[in-house]
């Protein structure tokens, strides 16, 4: 059984840090691309960050481009997203996704993610 558990979410002040990681089991990582969405209340979906199977391919959207860092560990099965200089518009859940792929490309659309995890909440106070 496939499982994508999200933690490090939090309230912290605008311009704090924070790590979001992503333990996952049940796949075979290092042929999964993962990403991190995120939803904010009454809003759409919104991509954060993509990571390719093997780490090479990484994009980001546009909001969180120079902020935001993604990475994995294909040894933990575990991938993280470090947010720094946070701002209240960045207040939302926070999801991360799966993709079985033999590709080595980073997928910012959401519909091509297979797996999903609960979500974590992140709030930033002005």
């Amino acid at each position: 059984q496939v499982q994508l558990v999200e933690s490090g979410g939090g309230l912290v002040q605008a311009g704090a840090s924070l790590r979001l990681s992503c333990t996952t089991s049940g796949i075979s990582f290092s042929r999964t691309a993962m990403a991190w969405f995120r939803q904010a209340p009454g809003k759409e979906r919104e991509f954060v960050a993509a990571i390719s199977r093997t780490g090479d391919s990484i994009n980001y959207g546009d909001s969180t481009k120079g902020r935001f860092t993604i990475s994995r560990d294909n040894a933990e099965n575990t991938m993280n997203l470090q947010m720094n200089s946070l701002k209240p518009e960045d207040t939302a859940v926070y999801y991360c996704a799966a993709k079985f792929t033999v590709a080595l490309a980073a997928f910012s659309v959401m519909n091509a993610y297979d797996y999903w995890g609960q979500g974590t909440q992140v709030t930033v106070s002005s």
